[in-house]
């Protein structure tokens, strides 16, 4: 691939993985404004983001499938559609049930973006070159982060929360039309895929029977969950305990994602020096030994608002390295099943991210300590599944010797 065309390709397929993170991000500011015209309370809208997360999740099962059998541009135009007609039916919405039923299929739609554009990283690129170019992904997604708060904060504070759903609209138009235009169909459609759930399941079986795909796939999904325990307790905390205003909650969001961005950048230099699993176990052991501390000190009264950024900060770090190593190394002895593989991924993250912010929902909204427990649940979970699956590389090693 020529190096122009390959630039472009990467910031395409990097701005579809983008789509489900500017969902999640941009709306968040106007939590507030939300429950106040829905006549609800703030945990009842954060349902609206759990909805969001478990249709990403099953969506993915559907899609991964569908990626295998048709190719890769056909399922995606598909949910693109199927997302800007959920955005349109957000804007007329009455009451909080109909925003998470919407969110819901939103999500439905979204979630062909992040399948398709792992997939098709799998098919264009090297098994040698998939973590840099995981990490040139990273860097587009992690730029919703910067962007979608702090312009969402001021499209909420200037027009109403509604014109957010308008903004996601005709960003989705916009994917579609450089999906069909300017992204390469990268997997020929296989006519003997069958869409009966019998040869599915098997499909799915083959790939979970995979030892690394299931190992690096969980590590990851349980970093990421802790990502989503903090996106969805932060409007809580920082607009409501600590007392900062929409737009300040956009421009700390978009600070705390320099550190996502700094360290998958980072990670690009490391891999020089470096093999994917060994950045990964160092970023494991870096984020439960911070999130520990984050823990700790919440327990004890002892944060503030500086020290709250300072510890979210560094778990994003850590998180930056873990996940484009995490990813490469799970999808890499696939090339056939490389879109179930990708959907299996998707799911398990968008999954266990649904429980995470679910969880803290639950949570009374006068308490910081929700966020940095599950963040510290999370990244010790992820810690113990490395330490497991090396283990018993060791004792298979010792016994084939």
């Amino acid at each position: 691939m020529a190096g122009s065309k390959k630039f472009y390709t990467i910031l395409i397929l990097g701005s579809l993985s983008a789509l489900g993170p500017f969902s999640i991000d941009m709306y968040l500011p106007g939590f507030d404004s939300i429950a106040k015209d829905l006549h609800t309370n703030i945990p009842n809208v954060a349902l609206s983001l759990s909805s969001f997360f478990i249709g990403i999740s099953a969506g993915q099962l559907l899609y991964g499938p569908l990626l295998d059998k048709f190719g890769r541009k056909k399922p995606l135009y598909f949910g693109l559609v199927l997302y800007i007609l959920a955005s349109i039916g957000c804007l007329a919405v009455k009451d909080i049930n109909q925003l998470i039923v919407l969110r819901f299929v939103q999500a439905i739609g979204s979630c062909a973006t992040a399948v398709a554009s792992v997939a098709m990283i799998r098919d264009l690129f090297t098994v040698q070159e998939s973590p840099k170019v995981f990490a040139s992904i990273m860097l587009v997604i992690a730029v919703s982060p910067m962007l979608a708060p702090t312009a969402g904060g001021y499209l909420i504070a200037g027009l109403g929360w509604p014109y957010v759903f308008v903004f996601l609209a005709l960003m989705a138009l916009a994917m579609l039309l450089s999906a069909f235009f300017f992204l390469p169909e990268s997997y020929k459609p296989d006519p003997g895929y069958s869409l009966k759930p019998g040869p599915i399941i098997r499909s799915f079986l083959m790939v979970i029977a995979e030892r690394q795909f299931y190992t690096y796939a969980l590590i990851a999904s349980l970093a990421f969950a802790g990502l989503f325990a903090y996106v969805s307790a932060s409007p809580i905390v920082f607009m409501n305990l600590y007392g900062v205003s929409k737009t300040g909650y956009g421009w700390i969001f978009a600070l705390l994602s320099v550190a996502f961005i700094g360290s998958s950048q980072v990670n690009s230099l490391m891999l020089r020096w470096f093999s994917s699993k060994k950045i990964v176990s160092f970023a494991l052991v870096a984020q439960a030994l911070c999130s520990g501390l984050f823990l700790i000190a919440a327990h004890q009264g002892l944060l503030n608002l500086y020290s709250t950024i300072a510890f979210i900060a560094l778990y994003l770090a850590c998180l930056g390295l873990i996940n484009p190593n995490a990813a490469a190394l799970s999808l890499a002895p696939f090339s056939k099943n490389a879109g179930s593989a990708s959907a299996l991924m998707g799911a398990l993250q968008m999954g266990l991210g649904a429980v995470a912010s679910v969880i803290v929902s639950l949570f009374p909204e006068k308490s910081t300590l929700p966020m940095p427990l599950i963040m510290t649940i999370c990244a010790f979970s992820a810690l113990i599944c490395l330490f497991l699956y090396k283990e018993r590389n060791r004792s298979i090693e010792s016994v084939n010797s």
